[in-house]
């Protein structure tokens, strides 16, 4: 029962993956169709045909049957009872010897004259029932003894009801008046015939139409059969398996489609080498120089030290210059650590360090490390913790960073105004967002914000020493936890980043806990009302 039940369902899934199966289905179906038309069409003519045969020859039986009983009764002259029925008598006999029909009745037309040989009737119990007075009406108002009248009708068989024909002729009895005479011929063997060679079409259209659906398969795996191949050749070259190709057989259009394709493979498996050793190499460039400028960094920055250390004894303008040194030198040494970062990323070595940690109060550390700038730039920080009091399975190191290039990015573009962060979770996952009311971005700067050293204002300037690799890594660092980094931004609204992460490593994260856009996506006046309000509550910390 089962099995017929996932019927349905797997010859859907087969119409709809198939296309070999897609072929065969619609050929058969259009195949049967046209062999069930020309059946009917043939059935129809060879139905008509036995009809129209049987019929002629029922009415020359009919004509033949009529004219020797007509002879008969004008060659009559009797009179009596014992006369009448020997005239009956012989009428049947001579009726019964000019047709095959044993099927006969003679009735005396209603209102006719009257006489001696007017007792000369008979009737065939089958034809009582079955002479309509129609068919009655119509005999009796015959112009001649010529006239011929028949009806379908169907005539019993034991149990059983076949087709057959009533035909009707009038006749004249001298010394009697007018009489009708119906004789009844059954249509069973014409029917059998029909049935037969009905049957015989049917079993020759299912023939044909399995016999139609066995070459079309052929066909259609002919042809079929290199697609297949070639979406399997496709399909493994997405996949990095660069040296699969389509067989070559043969010179016809599926070789030649295989030989381009090929052609193409090659191309493009040695422009893809070409660029992953490149990549490679600049990998390892990248990795390289970073290395190796961090023992002359580490020498530079003592040095720097010790001038800054001593910046007090300097003229004003030394001492300004060894200021500019030492804050040069901690970008610098930022701006090694983020392309070392890069390039683990690059490389695929990144790797997590995973433990239980709450990330409200991850997020309370990065506030507070990040909260005398918010001050000098006049913004004020905001934590929302809404539901994130639960732990996570998440690398503490990357989080922390990730929470701090937002908030730095947020306190470089807010203009001054309250930044709010929000944590909330569910069951699967746990969200923070950065909400900042500062100028926003376009559509077109929102979709490049994640790029490398790419900056939405190049002309603006930088209040926090960034490298332009921030959120390029925080990026990363999301998706190396299986999570989400999202952006909303409008101009004039400000800018919202949503992180969202999964709760279980390797786990799926579901719907974000927070809404993005969010909720005061319409304006700061709602947004400052709403956070005032939720202070008031003692939700915010």
């Amino acid at each position: 029962m089962r099995e017929w039940r996932t019927w349905p369902r797997q010859i859907a899934r087969g119409w709809r993956r198939s296309l070999q199966f897609r072929t065969i289905v619609i050929t058969v179906a259009l195949s049967a169709v046209a062999l069930s038309a020309t059946g009917a069409f043939v059935s129809t003519s060879i139905s008509n045909d036995l009809f129209n045969s049987r019929l002629d020859q029922v009415l020359i039986e009919s004509k033949r049957a009529a004219t020797s009983a007509q002879t008969i009764f004008d060659s009559s002259d009797v009179t009596g009872q014992a006369a009448s029925l020997s005239l009956q008598n012989s009428v049947q006999n001579a009726i019964t010897a000019s047709t095959s029909s044993r099927l006969v009745a003679l009735y005396v037309t209603p209102g006719s004259e009257t006489g001696p040989n007017s007792a000369i009737s008979f009737s065939a119990l089958k034809l009582v029932d079955v002479i309509s007075p129609e068919l009655r009406k119509q005999v009796s108002s015959g112009s001649d003894d010529q006239s011929q009248y028949w009806q379908s009708v169907s005539l019993r068989d034991g149990q059983n009801a076949v087709p057959g024909i009533v035909v009707g002729t009038p006749l004249f009895v001298p010394g009697a008046g007018e009489y009708e005479l119906y004789l009844g011929y059954d249509l069973a063997e014409a029917d059998r015939t029909l049935v037969f060679v009905q049957q015989t079409l049917l079993l020759a259209a299912l023939a044909l139409s399995l016999l139609i659906g066995v070459i079309a398969w052929v066909v259609v795996r002919l042809v079929v059969e290199p697609i297949r191949v070639a979406a399997e050749t496709s399909a493994k070259l997405a996949a990095g398996e660069l040296e699969v190709r389509i067989p070559e057989k043969g010179d016809d259009v599926i070789t030649t489609l295989a030989r381009s394709f090929n052609g193409m493979a090659d191309s493009i498996q040695s422009q893809i080498t070409q660029l992953a050793d490149l990549s490679r190499v600049q990998q390892r460039f990248v990795s390289d120089v970073s290395h190796e400028l961090r023992t002359p960094l580490t020498t530079i920055r003592l040095a720097g030290d010790v001038l800054f250390d001593q910046r007090e004894s300097f003229p004003p303008a030394t001492s300004r210059t060894a200021e500019l040194l030492h804050t040069q030198t901690e970008r610098f040494e930022l701006l090694l650590s983020d392309l070392l970062e890069i390039s683990r990323f690059d490389a695929g070595s990144a790797e997590l360090e995973t433990e239980p940690t709450s990330l409200v109060y991850l997020v309370e550390d990065s506030i507070d490390e990040m909260s005398q700038l918010a001050l000098q730039a006049g913004s004020e920080l905001r934590l929302v913790a809404l539901g994130g009091y639960f732990e996570a399975d998440i690398d503490a190191r990357r989080i922390r960073r990730i929470v701090r290039n937002l908030l730095g990015n947020a306190i470089e573009h807010g203009e001054g105004r309250p930044i709010v962060v929000s944590i909330d979770s569910t069951a699967s996952a746990v969200a923070l967002a950065v909400r900042d009311y500062g100028i926003g971005m376009t559509p077109e700067a929102a979709s490049r914000v994640f790029d490398r050293f790419w900056r939405a204002d190049p002309s603006r300037k930088r209040t926090i020493g960034g490298t332009g690799l921030g959120l390029a890594i925080s990026l990363e660092d999301a998706v190396l936890h299986g999570g989400e980094l999202e952006l909303w931004s409008e101009p004039g609204a400000g800018s919202c980043f949503r992180l969202t992460l999964p709760r279980l490593k390797g786990r799926p994260i579901g719907v974000s806990p927070l809404p993005l856009p969010p909720l005061d996506a319409d304006g700061e006046a709602q947004t400052h009302n709403a956070f005032d309000e939720q202070a008031f509550n003692g939700e915010t910390s």
